[in-house]
């Protein structure tokens, strides 16, 4: 145990202020500081309040997963933090963070991939990761099939949604039904006393001729809010639990169909379900089903390490350190669109990983 290096990540791509530490695939804390009702007001996430929300909860949330790992920061081997995907303003202030955190500290840095994040975090929980993995991400931002045979350096995509992601699908049939925000967790709760098949609302880009890996729900979506006001509009009462029911029944359907075809096809017998949406009950019940009848092993974290958090970053860190992989430089900026084939942001130079144990040699930090 003591051989495996003890990393600290932190992830700000969104509003989540997550820090995490873990020794090698072992999880020691994960805190999280979130803005998410700061947010609420506004029906979604505002960048500019998101930014300074991480600001404000950068210090005291590294302080008290230091605390609760029961390590000092000079204990720590390496620093990792989100530098993309996210919005621009709150992956600065993160990597910001982490690059004075490293400096002080005379740690190396590593800048790495949020979504590769999202499927090494499963390694905190059921261990190393089968090479390949298929995963599907499901997110406010993201509706990804990826395949990985090693998720430090080889990360493929197969499909991705090529409009609304299906956690913005779930917020904007939430605000219609007048649920509030966010709306993946409501969605599911009032799903659970409704009727799946009451409504047959569409299933996008599941024709014959459609990409088979690809996701759309902006036309369930459109379906489901002109459902709901021609209802409004002839004085009838909507169904809320039955509307939620079914709606969810449609998201996650087309969901696990694909991911299941997809290991089919390409011969991968496990599938891992990571992002946010993957805390959904009926979205890992119909997974567990599904995979069950055609041979395949679901791996799905708990909820809490399937939304945004700082344990998935320290996660893919540890095994950056751990394979060898190139540190980044001190010229790491943040990438609102890196893409997920690029698993970290590796040093420009060729003295990356020495170079920042020699400019802060001393240990600066106090």
């Amino acid at each position: 145990m003591a051989d495996e290096p003890l990393v600290l990540g932190i992830e700000t791509s969104c509003d989540e202020t997550g820090v995490g530490v873990v020794r090698g695939t072992t999880l020691l804390a994960d805190a999280i500081a979130s803005s998410v009702d700061e947010h609420a007001r506004f029906g979604g996430v505002v960048p500019e309040v998101a930014s300074r929300a991480h600001l404000e909860a950068m210090v005291p949330t590294i302080e008290r997963a230091l605390k609760e790992a029961g390590v000092s920061p000079r204990d720590l081997d390496g620093i990792a933090v989100t530098a993309g995907p996210g919005l621009a303003g709150a992956l600065l202030v993160g990597v910001s963070a982490a690059k004075a955190y490293a400096y002080a500290l005379g740690k190396p840095l590593y800048g790495v991939n949020h979504l590769a994040s999202h499927i090494c975090v499963d390694q905190l929980e059921h261990g190393p990761l089968p090479e390949p993995t298929m995963a599907l991400l499901v997110s406010g931002g993201h509706s990804s099939l990826l395949l990985s045979s090693d998720i430090t350096s080889d990360v493929r995509p197969m499909g991705a949604t090529i409009d609304d992601a299906a956690g913005e699908a779930f917020d904007k049939i939430a605000r219609v039904l007048n649920l509030g925000f966010p709306g993946g967790p409501v969605i599911d709760r009032y799903a659970r006393e409704g009727d799946p098949k009451a409504i047959a609302f569409p299933r996008g880009l599941t024709g014959p001729r459609d990409p088979a890996y690809d996701f759309s729900f902006s036309g369930l979506k459109t379906s489901v809010a002109r459902w709901i006001e021609a209802k409004r509009a002839a004085g009838e009462d909507v169904p809320v639990r039955d509307v939620a029911a079914s709606f969810q029944e449609a998201v996650v359907d087309v969901l696990t169909r694909k991911a299941v075809r997809a290991c089919k096809d390409e011969g991968v017998d496990h599938l891992m379900i990571g992002g946010g949406v993957a805390a959904n009950s009926r979205l890992r019940v119909l997974a567990q089903e599904r995979c069950e009848a055609d041979g395949i092993r679901l791996r799905v974290p708990r909820p809490k390490l399937c939304t945004d958090n700082g344990a998935m970053v320290a996660a893919l860190g540890a095994e950056m350190m751990t394979r060898g992989r190139a540190a980044s430089s001190w010229d790491l900026s943040a990438d609102s669109s890196l893409p997920v084939t690029d698993p970290h942001v590796p040093g420009t130079h060729d003295h990356g990983h020495d170079h920042v144990h020699e400019v802060s040699k001393d240990n600066l930090y106090s």
